[in-house]
């Protein structure tokens, strides 16, 4: 009984160990520009969001089911703070995840055409249990380019693989995003909408908010100091 204890012991410590590893070679494989997790969310500072349903995806279910998240809102709201924090969780899980911008997306792309191994990238871009894709929208692709963010919609679409995009833009200014083209537009939001949750974001920035507050900060110092000079 004492060596079967034992031995169950041991097991555990190597299964927890392997898991270890197995989390700090995803975070490895992710490429986040920085760690954000959940808890250190601002809730209060978007009372418009539903925490609920944050916490619902959080338990990882939307990667089993193929789903897709888009976080739309304008800068500065916690778009890629959400974004990389359920990223971070599906690293956790025991899952690969990957994060791009949308722009370096597109660069690596067309650099993959040029040198004959698109196939492999695109290919390269279903591997991983969640493909997050940051500022779509923020600077503008050019025809090539948003050709190429479309074959990967529809690639991971076709693999029911999950997505997280973060976006500034609303999906009626999308055609804008896929250089000018309606078309192409419509079809890349039919298949991220077909499986999805949308969650719009429309609080106060958060860089504005510490920005004003710093400047009302510095009046009052600087009232401060002025009193009791002659």
């Amino acid at each position: 009984m004492v060596v079967h204890h034992f031995l169950g012991y041991l097991l555990d410590g190597e299964l927890r160990e392997r898991h270890r590893r197995t989390v700090e070679l995803n975070l490895q494989f992710a490429r986040f520009p920085y760690l954000k997790r959940l808890e250190h969310f601002d809730y209060a500072a978007q009372p418009g969001l539903d925490r609920r349903l944050i916490e619902e995806l959080a338990t990882g279910r939307f990667l089993y089911e193929g789903r897709s998240l888009v976080f739309l809102g304008p800068p500065g709201v916690g778009k890629t703070h959400l974004g990389i924090a359920l990223g971070v969780i599906t690293a956790e899980l025991g899952h690969r995840v990957y994060f791009t911008t949308a722009i370096d997306l597109a660069r690596r792309l067309t650099k993959a055409m040029a040198e004959n191994r698109l196939h492999r990238e695109l290919k390269n871009l279903t591997r991983p249990k969640l493909l997050l894709i940051d500022e779509v929208g923020y600077l503008a692709l050019d025809a090539t380019q948003a050709s190429l963010l479309f074959q990967v919609i529809c690639q991971r679409y076709e693999k029911k693989g999950a997505i997280i995009l973060t976006s500034n833009k609303a999906f009626s200014d999308w055609g804008a995003v896929f250089a000018g083209d309606p078309i192409m537009a419509s079809a890349a939001l039919d298949r991220l909408l077909h499986r999805c949750t949308v969650i719009n974001i429309r609080g106060e920035s958060y860089r504005l908010k510490e920005k004003r507050q710093a400047a009302a900060h510095w009046v009052r110092s600087e009232g401060d100091g002025k009193e009791g000079q002659p």
